[in-house]
């Protein structure tokens, strides 16, 4: 290497020599600088956790790598859709859904074609008052009942139980010659069931009505709602002239005079008294048994 003459301030300075390193001097000075950084990230690292030891604890945690062949689980707000493409898992056991019925049937009636020589009987009146029936029929459907076919409730109410309307509809129009058909879908509320139906005869339609029945609890709805159907009928009947003295109220009075009665019961388990009303030719019912009650004590 050759060496050189500096001019500085006017003043001539000796020659310098420049040599260069030997390769040791730069490995010390390389491992050097890694301990200074070694240091400065302990000191640093020290200095986070005084401050968020949380944190720096579960950055300094290595991450752990997802699993590729873990399915994707589906979003909450999502229902996932099975179809007929799908392949079910014969493993799980299926999952069944009971339908609320408090919320209805969803049985709205169907509504035909206009063009259809059908008669849609959920809007038409199609016969209705076009001529009177035979008067045989006629006889059979007013012909007065007969005492021993009317009940006693125990509050007194009288009623012809629905079986025996239907016979009297058979014995006039046979069976198969008349049948009821639902005008609406069947409403459910929080105690009762009601629809609207109506009375089909021979072909004409001859009374529309509204029937209802309560209910106690969720499960006695279907029960309730054949209830309504007979209570429809009955109703209908009433056009037709059939029991309709159970309609006239002096009839009715004369009918608890001369065939009801009056009578205090006492209860076999909870001994609570009560009075109901039954029929002459009838007796007081099991879990009842008939008592005397007087000035509020039993004799």
């Amino acid at each position: 290497m050759s060496s050189r003459s500096f001019r500085v301030t006017g003043r001539n300075l000796p020659p310098l020599s420049l040599r260069a390193a030997p390769p040791s001097f730069y490995t010390a000075a390389a491992s050097q600088k890694n301990a200074i950084g070694r240091i400065a990230r302990r000191h640093y690292s020290c200095h986070r956790l005084a401050f968020n030891p949380t944190s720096t604890l579960l950055a300094q945690q290595p991450l752990k790598p997802s699993s590729s062949k873990k399915a994707e689980q589906p979003s909450p707000t999502t229902t996932p859709i099975s179809n007929g493409n799908t392949p079910s898992n014969s493993s799980k056991s299926p999952t069944i859904d009971i339908q609320d019925l408090t919320a209805g049937f969803a049985d709205q009636t169907i509504v035909l074609d206009e063009g259809s020589r059908q008669v849609d009987w959920t809007r038409s009146f199609h016969g209705l008052s076009t001529e009177p029936f035979p008067k045989e029929v006629a006889e059979i459907l007013t012909q007065p009942i007969p005492h021993e076919d009317v009940e006693v409730k125990p509050d007194g109410v009288i009623y012809l139980p629905e079986i025996k309307y239907r016979r009297i509809l058979n014995r006039a129009f046979g069976p198969g010659g008349w049948g009821l058909a639902p005008r609406g879908e069947t409403i459910i509320t929080a105690r009762s069931v009601t629809r609207e139906y109506a009375l089909i005869v021979l072909g004409r339609l001859v009374s529309v009505a509204r029937g209802e029945q309560d209910y106690f609890s969720p499960e006695n709805i279907p029960t309730a709602a054949e209830g309504c159907k007979s209570n429809a009928m009955v109703r209908c009947c009433k056009d037709l002239g059939v029991a309709s003295e159970l309609w006239d109220p002096r009839w009715v009075r004369e009918y608890l005079d001369k065939n009801t009665k009056e009578t205090f019961v006492e209860h076999v388990v909870t001994k609570k008294k009560k009075k109901i009303t039954i029929r002459k030719d009838d007796k007081v019912r099991s879990p009842w048994r008939e008592t005397k009650y007087t000035n509020g004590a039993s004799a």
